[in-house]
């Protein structure tokens, strides 16, 4: 027999828990999927969210927001979905990857975010956070009147070495991966005199969580105090959705109504950074309680 949701949560983030215990304040009957590996898990500190000035982990947000979920008859599962089917009528079956189960639910809420790409170095994952970052108008801030290098890849490094520049006293921008910059880009580095460098990094310089700079393959290290990643890229999941005919943004974000946050397929909801112009925790957790209060109008519509 398969258990019966009145809203499954495809994704436990910061969007897909403020959802949960907006619906949870409710009493409906909400099962939150998660993986365990999106971005909440990797961030060592955020920094601009109310009522926490010093900063809190991703880590800590989450714990805090899966122990109320839980106080609220939230219920979790640990895995990935791996198909969802409509069923036509107002039902949704979500199939599990690598377990033979599958759970059945009224509403379908996606959470599932993204995933930005990274360089494999594992010096930078205890840093992130806390003196390297990847957003700049979360983190930009952090940088102020420090010495700061870009870790990236053509235009989408330039771009933010650019925008680095409102903060950091002197930024450097590492083309790692050698993708060309535009001609208009390059100016502009020129302009905002940005040391630019072409070679590959073969080390990060770090002590745990403070970063220190790069080695680059021709044995130059070059220092600094804070850093950025913008290797462009980032993988969007929504490809579930997209099974189900939701429509996406040329970019794969996933198009919501602006007031509802409800797709364009009955009964199927989107938050956080999954949705088009998101990407901020702050963000996540307004989308999450929207997208939950509009899903309950719906079930007592029913």
């Amino acid at each position: 027999m398969v258990d019966r949701f009145d809203c499954i949560i495809i994704g436990g983030g910061i969007a897909g828990l403020q959802a949960a215990i907006q619906l949870g304040r409710y009493k409906h009957r909400i099962l939150v999927i998660d993986a365990g590996d999106g971005r909440s898990t990797l961030c060592r500190s955020y920094h601009n969210i109310l009522g926490y000035p010093e900063g809190i982990s991703g880590q800590a947000l989450r714990k805090a927001g899966q122990e109320h979920a839980n106080r609220l008859g939230v219920e979790f599962v640990h895995g990935t979905a791996a198909k969802i089917e409509n069923t036509g009528a107002g039902e949704f079956l979500v199939r599990m990857e690598k377990i033979n189960t599958a759970f059945q639910g009224r509403r379908l809420l996606f959470a599932t975010g993204v995933l930005d790409r990274f360089p494999p170095f594992p010096e930078l994952y205890p840093c992130l956070g806390t003196s390297v970052y990847v957003c700049p108008d979360c983190d930009g801030y952090e940088t102020s009147g420090k010495t700061t290098i870009v870790m990236g890849a053509g235009d989408a490094g330039a771009n933010m070495a650019l925008a680095i520049t409102y903060w950091a006293e002197k930024v450097i921008y590492i083309n790692h991966e050698g993708t060309p910059v535009s001609k208009q880009l390059l100016r502009k580095l020129t302009e905002k005199q940005i040391e630019m460098h072409e070679d590959r990094i073969s080390s990060i310089l770090a002590d745990h969580s403070c970063f220190q700079g790069v080695q680059l393959k021709d044995g130059q290290r070059i220092y600094a105090e804070k850093g950025f990643l913008a290797f462009g890229g980032n993988l969007v999941r929504s490809q579930l959705a997209g099974e189900l005919g939701v429509k996406l943004h040329h970019n794969r974000h996933i198009l919501a109504d602006s007031r509802t946050k409800m797709t364009n397929v009955k009964y199927v909801w989107a938050a956080g950074d999954i949705a088009a112009h998101s990407e901020q925790v702050t963000i996540a957790m307004g989308d999450g309680s929207q997208a939950a209060i509009w899903i309950h109008k719906s079930l007592v519509a029913d």
